[in-house]
């Protein structure tokens, strides 16, 4: 890993920078796939899965035999596991759901907003060498708590036409309406248009590789709604001379191993810590499974030397970590200041790893800098929040004269005519 020592703040932009894979007619292979599900439905979505996850397959949609097979392969340990995160992410976003609450803003005048749910969500779930089941509950807990009526999850297949069975364990558990082998491009395509087998969706959730983010965000342009903008995962550790710095290795590997386009950076007061968690990093790298892929991570990454406290800080703020950790002493120095991230664990005793699977908070969380102006995942993503107001004869006189005057500043007669003819009505 690189160690930089007080880098200057004009400097900071350079050191962070994301890591970014290009890919040649990215835009133009999304568009294609795009028109040819909107064109040929099933059809196009069948081809694609042969050409991309080289599996020809008769039906898209998960039988429920394959559900109840399923159930039988998952060990009763891991069962119990994901009932203990399912209960945690439960109560934490239970306590997110907010009462009605009548507001008199003037006498007569009466105002509220309620929830209502996004009636139909899409959820993609990755496959491949780590099949997301985790994502499944943080996203199917909160859209069925929120009371959507479909939830379409939408899941690759393997080369023999299977989905990982704790994928399909957790979707039945949380509650998915209908689950399809279907993934990439063509999976986003077809929850923004609907096929004959997959019905459309009002918003999309869940996270994937450049296509599938591309692909989300080129379904904004189909009106629909996604999670949020999407990209590598990223973790910043602070720490100061006390922290434990096989604690914080175990961290920041912990994030790496996500992808090669992964980012970690750690930031300490400490030249000395951060050389010591340098040869923690290399010792517990050598032991991993996916060592090639966290260490093509740890090559994107930084440790970096910021002795001020407030300096770390602004750094924290300018680069608005998807994930945060304090490993530090003194904790309360950072915490009312810390402005953008997507999600913060405090302490020594508060790996990342607890947030990704049963604390109870969300792990879908804005990368890539965006935790600047979007939160993650919560019951508002699921949710929409509408107004209500109710005007009495009192609340009418009591505010009209003041909207006939407004109305009337910007040219527009007709909404001041509607008030005059009520207040007149009542003289």
């Amino acid at each position: 890993m690189n160690i930089t020592v007080n880098p200057t703040r004009d400097n900071w932009a350079n050191l962070t920078t994301r890591p970014a894979k290009e890919a040649a007619n990215l835009s133009k292979t999304i568009s294609d796939v795009f028109d040819e599900v909107q064109v040929h439905g099933d059809k196009a979505l069948l081809l694609y899965t042969k050409k991309f996850d080289k599996v020809a397959l008769k039906n898209l949609k998960v039988s429920e035999v394959e559900i109840g097979q399923a159930r039988s392969l998952l060990s009763q340990d891991l069962k119990d596991a994901i009932a203990l995160a399912k209960k945690n992410i439960e109560i934490f976003h239970s306590s997110q759901l907010i009462e009605k609450q009548v507001v008199e803003t003037t006498n007569g005048v009466e105002c509220w907003q309620e929830m209502r749910p996004i009636e139909k969500v899409g959820l993609y779930i990755p496959g491949g060498t780590a099949p997301l089941f985790s994502t499944i509950l943080m996203l199917g807990i909160p859209a069925k708590l929120a009371g959507c009526k479909e939830i379409i999850l939408c899941t690759p297949p393997d080369v023999f036409g299977n989905i990982n069975p704790a994928i399909l364990y957790a979707a039945e558990l949380v509650g998915v309406t209908t689950i399809f082998k279907l993934g990439g491009v063509q999976a986003i395509a077809a929850l923004t248009f609907g096929t004959e087998s997959v019905p459309n969706v009002y918003k999309i959730f869940g996270p994937g590789n450049q296509f599938v983010t591309g692909a989300k965000q080129y379904a904004l342009t189909k009106s629909v709604a996604i999670d949020m903008p999407a990209g590598p995962s990223e973790l910043m550790v602070v720490t100061d001379q006390k922290a434990n710095a096989t604690f914080v290795a175990s961290d920041l590997l912990s994030q790496a191993e996500h992808g090669h386009d992964s980012q970690v950076i750690c930031v300490s007061d400490s030249l000395e810590k951060l050389k010591e968690i340098e040869a923690a990093v290399e010792k517990q790298l050598a032991v991993l499974p996916r060592r090639d892929m966290a260490t093509s991570a740890i090559e994107n990454s930084q440790l970096i030397l910021i002795e001020d406290v407030s300096t770390q800080i602004d750094f924290i703020n300018e680069y608005a970590p998807e994930h945060l950790i304090l490993n530090v002493e003194n904790e309360d120095a950072y915490l009312d200041n810390i402005i953008n991230s997507g999600s913060v664990f405090i302490g020594a005793y508060t790996p990342e790893s607890a947030g990704d699977y049963a604390s109870g908070t969300n792990h879908t969380l804005p990368t890539n800098s965006y935790a600047r102006m979007y939160s993650g995942v919560n019951m508002d993503s699921f949710t929409k929040k509408i107004t209500f107001q109710k005007i009495t004869k009192q609340g009418i006189k009591n505010i009209g004269p003041a909207i006939e005057l407004m109305a009337e500043a910007e040219g527009l007669e007709a909404h001041k005519n509607a008030v005059t003819l009520r207040l007149e009505s009542l003289k």
